[in-house]
């Protein structure tokens, strides 16, 4: 166990503690109040980012190169190794799905490697125990800004009309376009300060330079 048992709260939510490290905790877990909230926190964070990171599409292409290789190599097949079952954390699969897609696309892997990137840092905000949890107002969610200013929103919103994209703002005091995203979790492509106001509007697909619409979400840092 560490040093100090309260830095366990990030490890346990992804399961990956050792089975004893796991009972010493849960022990732990009874009678700690801050320990509870923040792993439920976490949780609800990293299950909405699961579901919320949208990789780079592959190219139309790619189905009947992987077809083709696929006959043409139809008897090289090798056995699956069994492995150590644990629930597998988003940097584990982001691994994976490089190392993937390495293989089959070399121009297609050097796009992957930058999303998979964006999402490493993503989960990287919501797992540091030193990040501030912001609630939001106008939506279910957080803003969760670590102490160097990176940020992820984190948040629950219905799939945006035909042609149109969510768009995130930070306001500091001018406003600045922080990235499109689909409704769920995103890293803010601009870094947030204390007191900074982040928003979030409906916008044209693609995103805009300024905002067009009235914000429907916001936080204040």
């Amino acid at each position: 166990m560490a040093d100090d048992v309260h830095e366990l709260s990030a490890l346990y939510a992804l399961d990956v503690l050792s089975d004893d490290e796991r009972t010493q905790f849960e022990q732990h877990l009874e009678d700690c109040d801050r320990c509870r909230a923040e792993i439920d926190g976490l949780r609800t964070a990293a299950s909405s980012l699961a579901f919320a990171v949208e990789g780079p599409p592959p190219p139309a292409e790619l189905r009947a190169r992987v077809l083709a290789a696929a006959r043409a190599d139809g008897q090289n097949v090798l056995p699956f190794r069994p492995r150590r079952s644990f629930a597998v954390s988003l940097v584990a699969a982001a691994a994976v799905a490089a190392s993937a897609a390495a293989v089959a696309l070399g121009v297609w892997a050097a796009s992957l490697d930058k999303s998979l990137s964006h999402e490493r840092a993503t989960l990287s905000i919501l797992t540091d125990p030193a990040a501030r949890h912001v609630p939001l107002k106008g939506a279910r969610g957080e803003l969760v800004v670590a102490p160097s200013g990176d940020a992820v929103l984190s948040v629950q919103l219905p799939k945006p009309p035909n042609g149109k994209t969510y768009e995130a703002w930070v306001a500091d005091p001018s406003v600045r376009p922080a990235g499109v995203f689909a409704g769920r979790t995103t890293k803010l492509l601009v870094r947030v300060r204390r007191g900074a106001q982040v928003m979030v509007s409906v916008e044209p697909a693609g995103g805009v330079d300024a905002p067009t619409t009235t914000p429907i979400v916001s936080a204040r840092a």
